[in-house]
């Protein structure tokens, strides 16, 4: 008993959330679809009526009166059942408004883990919104009432009942043999089409790649192999599903012939009325259409369903963050201590500590696969280590709410990534950003006379990831978009990577700027021109501290150590008396062994 009052509830996603204050919508939707099958109950009323006492009385008034009620009763249904749609579409909307930006945040978070899921998170939420306002969520609210309608039927006649009720179990029992022997093979297609789809988007975002080198056959090979299984499962579900519609078909109109014929049987042998049977017939297909609007749009249902799994999976393995308190504007200072992150294939940081001021230019430098790049991704926290901490002002990173303490760092990836829009809006950081701030950053990134050169300068659009650029435009308006509003801590990934003499220079002369503006810039490379504008050196070997200081002093002891490397490499050099002109004897090799 301990253990139960001790465990806690799972905590409530935003999928929860959203779901939980759409309870009073849905609540209408179920309200309408009592009201609305309520009222379907006027036509069979009517026709039991005007067979039953209008012919047989032959009162003319009789019939127009209930006429208009009918047809009052059937435009308060239409008029429902639009609401109702409306409420569906509604309720389709605002999840989609409500749950968009957080699955943006979500597969931001998944991507920076490893998981590419944030496109099709987007995707799985328009399936969903689109069973919710479609017409096959209503079939699901109007199911329900097939048992009150065949119970109706009933009262008409037991016998009557019983065909309706025979009718309904067979659909049911057909629904459920659909649901199981497409199920497996509708997962595998939804499984497939999501390999496919990666592929063809992985093949276009690569696509300088594949037409250089050419692999467009060989891409468009894998691909037509794995659409090949989407497509063979989705055709062997659909066959199988087309054949149980089939025979639900044929039950349905047959059950409807049946029912005509039963109650012609009992009206001729006075066993019940004529307006009985009509009635009954009527019944009998309200009651099955839900059933048979459910069979039609349960390939709907299921992908509906699958999507809200996979939804229902993200937002439980990247929860939303805690509230956090809001910190002043911070100075820059940057420490960090002890820090080990342990990548698939073994520690990428081990224990790494050091610490810049305001106003320091810290230069990493080593060899590949050194765990530079791993470093300022987890300085600005885009990795979570696996131990050690990194702080800004004292504060740990992870107790910084991101979005207050994204704007007071500026940070330059080896591979800049520019968004589609104007050169102005990437600057800018997407935002609403100020012309003058934005031509300030150009100008203290020495990108200003660049970007006026483009062809509508600032207005310039860009596609896709900087579509339209060079290698060394798109590095130095992402370095442009780092020190946008003059952020305090600024790192730099290998920011001359695809610079020219006249960028490096460009760079150099950022770099003193922001420096002498009090910014803490930490700046992978190792260009002269880098290390130049360095006050401290931080060199990484096998994710390791080799060496942290002062410039000169690091570079110093590099010097030594590599001297001290060539200086044991080297042979001594042989005296002349040891070099011989000719080859020497077998006498004299063998007394140079003993020797």
């Amino acid at each position: 008993m301990a253990g139960k009052s001790d465990r806690r509830p799972e905590p409530e996603t935003v999928l929860d959330e959203a779901l939980r204050k759409c309870r009073g919508a849905f609540l209408t939707v179920g309200v309408f679809s009592l009201a609305i099958n309520l009222l379907m109950l006027s036509s069979p009323l009517y026709m039991l009526q005007v067979y039953d006492r209008v012919l047989s009385s032959g009162r003319t008034e009789t019939l127009v009166l209930l006429t208009g009620i009918l047809g009052l009763a059937l435009l308060t249904m239409a008029m429902l059942d639009t609401a109702r749609s409306r409420v569906a579409l509604r309720i389709g909307v605002w999840l989609n408004e409500t749950l968009g930006p957080e699955l943006l945040r979500v597969g931001l978070k998944a991507r920076l883990s490893g998981r590419a899921a944030g496109g099709q998170a987007f995707r799985d939420l328009g399936q969903v919104q689109s069973f919710i306002g479609g017409q096959a969520m209503t079939a699901f609210f109007d199911l329900p009432w097939t048992p009150f309608f065949i119970a109706v039927t009933w009262v008409l006649h037991p016998v009557l009942g019983m065909i309706a009720l025979g009718a309904a179990l067979l659909l049911l029992a057909l629904s459920v043999g659909n649901e199981l022997v497409t199920r497996r093979l509708l997962r595998s297609a939804n499984s497939s089409q999501l390999k496919g789809n990666s592929l063809a988007e992985g093949t276009i975002s690569n696509a300088e790649v594949v037409r250089a080198m050419g692999m467009i056959g060989s891409m468009v090979r894998r691909w037509q192999a794995q659409n090949a299984e989407t497509q063979a499962d989705t055709l062997r579900a659909s066959e199988r599903n087309s054949y149980i519609t089939g025979t639900a078909k044929f039950l349905r109109y047959f059950a409807q012939s049946l029912m005509l014929g039963a109650g012609a049987y009992l009206v001729i042998h006075g066993l019940t009325t004529p307006g009985s049977m009509i009635a009954g017939s009527i019944l009998l297909g309200r009651a099955l259409a839900p059933v048979d609007m459910a069979m039609s749009a349960w390939k709907n249902f299921s992908g509906a369903r699958l999507a809200y799994g996979r939804l229902s999976e993200l937002v439980t393995d990247f929860p939303r963050e805690p509230a956090r308190m809001a910190l002043p504007a911070p100075s820059g200072r940057l420490q960090v201590k002890d820090l080990t992150v342990i990548g698939p294939n073994g520690p990428q940081l081990a224990r790494v500590s050091f610490e810049i001021s305001p106003g320091e230019v810290v230069a990493v430098i080593g060899p590949s696969a050194a765990g530079k790049s791993t470093l300022c991704r987890a300085i600005v926290g885009l990795v979570k280590p696996n131990s050690g901490t990194v702080s800004i002002d004292g504060v740990r990173i992870d107790h910084w709410d991101p979005d207050e303490l994204g704007p007071h760092i500026g940070f330059l990836p080896q591979e800049v990534g520019l968004f589609e829009g104007t050169v102005r809006m990437n600057i800018g950081r997407m935002a609403e950003a100020a012309p003058e701030e934005v031509v300030e950053a150009a100008t203290r990134a020495r990108v200003h006379e660049m970007i006026s050169q483009l062809p509508q300068g600032y207005e310039t659009r860009l596609g896709e990831r900087g579509a339209g650029l060079s290698g060394g435009q798109k590095q130095r308006i992402g370095l442009a978009r780092a020190v946008f509003r003059s952020p305090a801590l600024i790192v730099l990934d290998e920011p001359n990577a695809n610079l020219d003499q006249a960028g490096e220079a460009a760079l150099s002369a950022a770099v003193l700027e922001l420096k002498e503006a009090g910014a803490s810039l930490l700046i992978v490379g190792h260009r002269p021109s880098t290390l130049a504008q360095s006050d401290k050196v931080l060199l990484l070997r096998g994710g390791m501290v080799q060496a942290f200081g002062p410039r000169q002093e690091v570079l110093g002891r590099m010097r030594e150590a590599t001297a001290a490397r060539r200086a044991q490499a080297v042979p001594p050099a042989p005296s002349q008396a040891e070099q011989p002109a000719r080859r020497p004897s077998a006498a004299a090799q063998a007394e140079f062994a003993g020797d």
